[in-house]
């Protein structure tokens, strides 16, 4: 997955958007073909899946999507983790990255799809208002709740993994389509290395480590 420059559920969206561009052209002229070719350019860099480099260590946490912290937020309870965590919201806009990748490598072992409203993804409700769905991931040294969150454009939740799935850091395992927000969610054990404002890349930037 990690291998592929865009994702499979862009092609539909891009094809979608060249067959209208040779429609138009054909009906209007070269003119008539220029909305859609940039459309089916966006849609191309919309979709994209660039190469990242993982971080191998065991002990660290890396970002679940690319774009820019919205808060750091301390939980008294988590339903997966149940016990005091931190969590941390990622804002993606229009232009980011939207794939979402595995912040450890582990096992799904809880997941949860809650239907809900459509909000602006960089409202502080949304978590708990917007649609949105959560996995549960476990490995032996460590529990997070990863979180996708629709927004106000982001209309549909992609998904690729299911309950007892096991995946690798940073492996590509959904997106969210047009705007959106992502939440991980840490126990205190792990010592959070991000800030509100900061710019982080999915797979690639190390927002925790596993205190010893």
């Amino acid at each position: 997955m990690n291998r592929i420059p865009i994702v499979r559920d862009g092609y539909v969206f891009i094809f979608g958007a060249l067959a209208l561009a040779g429609l138009l052209a054909l009906a209007f002229g070269p003119l008539g073909a220029v909305v859609p070719v940039i459309l089916a350019c966006y849609f191309t860099y919309f979709f994209r899946n660039p190469k990242r480099k993982i971080p191998e260590d065991e002990h660290l946490v890396v970002s679940p999507a690319d774009g820019t912290v919205q808060d750091v937020v301390e939980l008294d309870d988590d339903e997966f983790i149940k016990e005091p965590c931190t969590k941390v919201i990622i804002f993606l806009s229009v232009f980011n990255v939207h794939v979402n990748r595995s912040p450890i490598a582990g096992e799904i072992k809880c997941q949860k799809y809650v239907c809900g409203r459509f909000r602006p993804a960089y409202k502080d409700e949304v978590g708990f208002d917007n649609e949105r769905h959560m996995l549960g991931i476990e490995n032996d040294r460590l529990k997070v709740t990863v979180t996708q969150i629709a927004g106000i454009l982001a209309r549909r939740i992609v998904s690729w993994v299911t309950l007892d799935d096991k995946m690798e850091k940073g492996q590509v395992y959904g997106l969210i389509k047009f705007g959106s927000c992502t939440e991980i969610v840490m126990p205190k054990g792990v010592e959070v290395l991000v800030k509100k404002g900061d710019k982080v890349r999915g797979g690639e930037t190390i927002v925790g480590r596993i205190k010893d």
